[in-house]
């Protein structure tokens, strides 16, 4: 099995993180263009679906060519680097949160934040932290990825010779979900966000797309509207946009949508990822990777800037959730100014993209051969 890069997966993930930047800012304008705008599922999906696509790229190869416990250490490495940065991380944020609480008057920031646990009881707080229990808001995607990254290698060598035995499983567990009501413990409302019981089964599809792209096949000559995948998955998006959209006028979307439907359909949950946002992402992916294949055009400047962001996930990541409560507290100074918040946007973002030139500049430097003094 050939294990090549598709630049698709650093574009979508830079695009991504961003989106997750944006939708994570209070009021910001730039959040109503993003996924979660257009569809039931958002830039969530995205990050743990290419995640999982990554991961089993990357140790795949490394489980080819080294064996399973080069590559079980490794991953549980990885994993273990991601929880020291979850620690790190959340202790930057309640600092940069509480420095941002103490000069806007107007709202409760450590409230919004999910933080006054840490305030009534620091000392259960921190264990709860280390436990990964604690999860202040925008922290919920870091601790997921860390326990499905960990549990990659009780499943990675099935998954790259029979990924449907896995998926088959997989699917099995997330159907728990609904029947058993299964989650992790958590203090914020009680139980994990992102429910990786049920987000699991999104890594492990992302997983075995990976392996499926990597295995040779006879090339589609169809057109696309005679493909009946194609048509299919573009009529559901199409269907899941219409109805997201009309959520902004809840008298049209109330006109327009029979009642029995509207019983079926709601509420969506993101917590237990709703049958509905698993089927719109996946319809989603598809037409997307249909529309767009890989033939060049991440290759262009604009491009590129989100692909490098793609290529330092974590670290992007890590400076967006550090820079959504500095971007909130200048918003709320400026009473949420139109231009201001529009402004913050588009520099938070510029900031990523500079971390990203940074690291990869920096990366080019640690390769570069070294020198002997004369």
């Amino acid at each position: 099995m050939t294990l090549a890069r598709d630049h698709r997966i650093d574009f979508f993930r830079g695009l991504a993180l961003i989106f997750i930047f944006w939708d994570h800012v209070p009021h910001n304008p730039l959040g109503q263009i993003t996924l979660r705008n257009f569809g039931f599922s958002d830039a969530a999906e995205i990050f743990v679906f290419l995640a999982g696509y990554a991961a089993v790229l990357a140790y795949g190869k490394i489980l080819a060519r080294e064996g399973f416990l080069i590559a079980c250490v490794k991953i549980l490495r990885r994993a273990w680097v991601l929880y020291v940065v979850h620690i790190f991380l959340l202790a930057m944020l309640m600092g940069i949160v509480f420095f941002a609480n103490s000069h806007v008057e107007t709202r409760d920031l450590v409230e919004e934040m999910g933080m006054h646990h840490f305030i009534s009881d620091p000392q259960q707080a921190l264990i709860d932290e280390l436990l990964l229990r604690f999860k202040p808001n925008l922290m919920d995607p870091l601790p997921l990825y860390i326990v499905l990254l960990a549990g990659l290698p009780l499943v990675l060598p099935m998954l790259v010779r029979k990924a449907w035995a896995v998926v088959a499983v997989s699917f099995a567990l997330y159907l728990t979900v609904p029947l058993f009501g299964w989650n992790l413990a958590a203090i914020k409302d009680g139980v994990w966000y992102f429910n990786p019981v049920a987000w699991q089964l999104l890594f492990i599809l992302g997983g075995a797309a990976a392996i499926h792209s990597q295995r040779p096949r006879l090339p589609e000559t169809r057109p696309l509207m005679r493909q009946p995948l194609f048509v299919g998955a573009a009529l559901y998006v199409v269907a899941a946009g219409v109805i997201t959209v009309a959520w902004r006028w809840p008298h049209i979307h109330d006109a327009l949508m029979p009642a029995s439907l509207s019983e079926w359909l709601y509420p969506i949950s993101k917590t237990d990822l709703s049958p509905v946002r698993l089927i719109h992402f996946l319809a989603l992916a598809y037409v997307t990777a249909k529309l767009l294949p890989d033939t060049g055009w991440t290759q262009n400047w604009l491009a590129q800037q989100s692909c490098r962001m793609g290529r330092f996930s974590l670290e992007i990541f890590c400076l967006g959730v550090l820079l959504a409560p500095l971007a909130d507290m200048i918003n709320a100074l400026t009473d949420d100014a139109f231009t201001m918040q529009v402004f913050t946007a588009l520099v938070g973002a510029g900031v990523m993209a500079l971390l990203a030139v940074w690291l990869e500049f920096n990366k080019r430097l640690n390769r570069s051969p070294q020198v002997a003094p004369a």
